[in-house]
């Protein structure tokens, strides 16, 4: 139970943040960036990171909370042991629903029952976090549609940057519920520029407020992995890319959810964007939220996917990192 001067000031929050929506409503939305433009704002690399991080993940269950566990048993046995996180989740909950205390959480009670919680708002009143990574519901074209994504993004982005000017903002780029493969792979390839990018962030970094916000391309590594698999004809532990998906208990398969393989892949892309860091030869047993051991990935199987992440991220300047990162070459 949320104490009553907690809960009181939480309150107060909230009015602040709808009289923020009320504000932007007003002002009327800008022309969103061209790809010419947002090309440009990603020419310069964000400074690699020297030290443990403190991360803010605001989302819902495609974040969950074995990933964040995840990303930071890697920061630590990559000699980054002060990594600490804070999250808010929901099922399947909008940037605007986390925003707008008029839309519920869904799951409010079941998804922030740790001791990693924080109240958002809070948090970044805070100005303690180096990182903030936001992501939206899936169906994306619904929540482009009827949950305003570009602007709540920018409300978020903002407010980020109110009491720390240089926190670096990502948007975690997750994937859309399968379907036959060829069509997904597809979505998975294209969403990035005509949903995530094209259309959110172009609309949301239009805004003078927002800044940059760079990427965690998930969905795009998910892409190369499942390319990768079908070239090979299968690796121990992984047949094709519905292996790297949940099962319910009756045994079908969840078409959204990541099982422990998945969502090592994603903690592997976070962390190295995140730190600018090459994951290979990185560990590959870790341990969920809960501390019980996680499905591991055979040797072979976490070798690839450390490749293929180092691989995707470096090859996208939206990520922040500078391509010469880890190669023996100067910093930016």
């Amino acid at each position: 139970m949320i104490p009553i001067h907690r809960h009181r000031a939480l309150l107060v929050l909230a009015f602040i943040a709808a009289l923020g929506i009320a504000v932007w409503r007003a002002l009327g939305e800008p022309r969103p960036l061209s790809a010419q433009d947002r090309a440009a704002l990603y020419k310069t690399a964000l400074p690699q990171p020297h030290a443990s991080l403190t991360v803010y993940h605001l989302g819902h269950s495609l974040v969950g909370h074995d990933i964040p566990a995840f990303i930071a048993q890697l920061a630590a046995a990559a000699g980054f042991p002060g990594h600490r996180y804070n999250s808010q989740l929901g099922w399947g909950s909008s940037l605007r629903d986390h925003w707008d205390s008029a839309h519920p959480i869904n799951g409010f009670e079941d998804m922030n029952a740790t001791d990693t919680w924080r109240d958002p708002f809070e948090a970044l009143e805070s100005g303690s976090y180096d990182s903030f990574i936001m992501t939206e519901m899936v169906e994306l074209n619904d929540a482009i549609k009827w949950h305003a994504s570009a602007r709540h993004a920018a409300l978020w982005a903002a407010r980020a940057r109110q009491n720390s000017p240089d926190i670096r903002l990502y948007m975690y780029e997750t994937w859309p519920h399968l379907t036959p493969r060829d069509a997904w792979l597809h979505r998975l390839d294209t969403d990035p520029e005509t949903l995530w990018e094209g259309t959110i962030l172009a609309q949301a970094m239009a805004y003078p407020e927002t800044g940059r916000i760079h990427v965690i391309p998930v969905g795009r590594v998910i892409a190369a992995l499942t390319r990768a698999v079908m070239g090979t004809g299968g690796l121990a532990g992984m047949a094709d890319h519905t292996d790297l998906f949940a099962r319910t208990p009756a045994g079908d398969l969840d078409t959204i959810h990541l099982n422990d393989l998945g969502k090592y892949l994603a903690a592997l892309t976070h962390f190295s964007v995140l730190y600018h860091a090459d994951p290979r030869g990185l560990p590959h047993e870790l341990r969920r939220a809960d501390g019980t051991a996680a499905q591991a990935p055979s040797a072979e199987l976490a070798a690839l996917m450390q490749d293929i992440v180092w691989s995707v991220v470096r090859s996208l300047p939206e990520t922040g990192l500078d391509m010469r990162d880890n190669d023996g070459d100067a910093q930016p």
